[in-house]
């Protein structure tokens, strides 16, 4: 079964506030991925970062042709907000 997102908000300090389809709001911080995955340092950049909005079908989040995140990353990485 796939997490499919609803919402998504970046915040400051690199933490994405994501919705859920089920409800659930979880918050990731990006800032590991920094370090594990070199294509990921470009978000850095702040607009590059705030440009970021849910891929077609939910599964995921996108920044560019290059540098995406998987909605399944997020639900299982994620600290939830709400139970």
């Amino acid at each position: 079964m796939f997490h499919k997102l609803k919402k998504i908000q970046t915040r400051d300090n690199y933490i994405i506030e994501a919705e859920f389809q089920n409800g659930i709001k979880k918050l990731y911080d990006l800032k590991p991925n920094f370090k594990k995955i070199e294509i990921f340092k470009k978000l850095k950049n702040k607009n590059l970062y705030n440009s970021a909005k849910i891929d077609i079908g939910g599964l995921g989040i996108i920044w560019n042709d290059e540098i995406d995140l998987s909605s399944e990353e997020i639900w299982n990485n994620g600290i939830t907000l709400n139970l």
